[in-house]
């Protein structure tokens, strides 16, 4: 019988963006696995707890981060220490170098580069040839991803893991028939931010037929242009923005078609959920959608920021939405324990290695 692992988990926060929430769920499924498990965070004042998962406070401030997370790893030398984002990915491999820990360290990737324009970010990102070599391994969420930092940044002892999607909770659509009975109800999810693009998703929105409806769940701070570019084109009884919603589902469920507009997409853990729920989705092609649709396979690739190659692949969705059948079984692949299985293996391969 394998031994339980001991492991420390670390980012700035239990909350917040899709890494936080992802570092999170992973932490508490390898907790429920018997592994024993840490989750360290910088300067969250009321942090969610994590069922199974001890909370480490670092404390506000990057020098205080790098103390505190050097002076654990040096006294409970985890088997595995692993942080997510370029300024944590930063901290941490200083902390285990400090500790004499970062052959048990790996780092890992949840977005490109242009997604943390925050200054120590920045220079994280811009060390990963560097931090990629004195670490066990660097894990990347899509081969896209990955692809980009082994070609522009020098990555080097690259592994890719796709994010853990929760799709048990989904309720896949019987048929083509109840599609086609929702009526014409096109859904995207995010954060409303520059790089989700729903400026040009509602452009292309303006073009379809006028019994039409939008419905954008997430928050952010977009939304003033987003709402202003609905009231310009006049669709302001015919797309709504939700507000965030933690879970989604019934969105979902009520949807005909679901539209990723991204500019760039690391992985994009919705276009599973849409998937998982039947729907037809229309992607832009940038690497996390293009790579879970299979390059169109599972559904259909638009280029990015053209409105009218949108729209007319919205359209088409809408006439004819294809059996919900093969959708779902491609998002079974990205279920969330197929990811915890491979985390699982990559942390005791890396762990045997150190004698552990």
């Amino acid at each position: 019988m394998t031994r339980p692992l001991r492991l420390l988990f670390y980012t700035h926060a239990t909350t917040g963006g899709g890494a936080e929430r992802v570092w999170a769920s992973l932490a508490a499924k390898l907790a429920a696995r018997g592994h024993a498990v840490t989750f360290a965070y910088d300067h969250e004042e009321n942090p969610a707890p994590i069922p199974g998962v001890a909370l480490l406070h670092l404390g506000r401030g990057h020098a205080h981060a790098v103390l505190g997370l050097r002076r654990h790893l040096a006294a409970e030398q985890p088997d595995i220490s692993i942080s997510a984002l370029g300024v944590s990915n930063l901290k941490h491999v200083l902390a285990a170098i400090g500790a004499g820990r970062h052959r048990h360290a790996l780092i890992s990737f949840h977005g490109h580069p242009q997604s943390e324009p925050e200054r120590l970010s920045r220079l994280g990102n811009r060390a990963t040839p560097l931090l990629s070599r004195l670490t066990a391994r660097s894990v990347f969420v899509s081969e896209g991803l990955r692809d980009h930092y082994v070609r522009e940044c020098g990555a080097a002892r690259t592994h890719c893991i796709h994010n853990p999607v929760e799709i048990t909770a989904a309720v896949p659509a019987r048929d083509v028939g109840e599609l086609a009975a929702r009526g014409p109800v096109v859904l995207a999810v995010g954060r409303l931010v520059p790089a989700k693009d729903f400026p040009t998703l509602v452009r292309a929105f303006a073009r379809l037929r006028a019994d039409a409806r939008l419905v954008i769940v997430g928050e952010g701070p977009e939304r003033g242009a987003i709402e202003a570019e609905i009231a310009r084109l006049g669709l302001g009884d015919r797309a709504r923005l939700a507000g965030h919603v933690e879970q989604p589902w019934r969105f979902y469920r009520e949807a005909a078609c679901y539209v990723s507009s991204s500019r760039a997409e690391a992985f994009g853990n919705v276009v599973v959920e849409a998937l998982a729920h039947g729907l037809p989705v229309v992607a832009t092609a940038c690497d996390g959608p293009a790579e879970i649709l299979a390059d169109g396979a599972h559904g259909c690739l638009v280029p990015v920021g053209d409105e009218a190659a949108m729209a007319e692949a919205i359209a088409a969705a809408l006439t004819d939405p294809g059996p919900p059948g093969p959708r779902t079984e491609r998002a079974r692949a990205f279920a969330a324990e197929v990811a915890v299985d491979r985390y699982e293996a990559l942390f005791r391969e890396v762990a045997a290695g150190n004698g552990a």
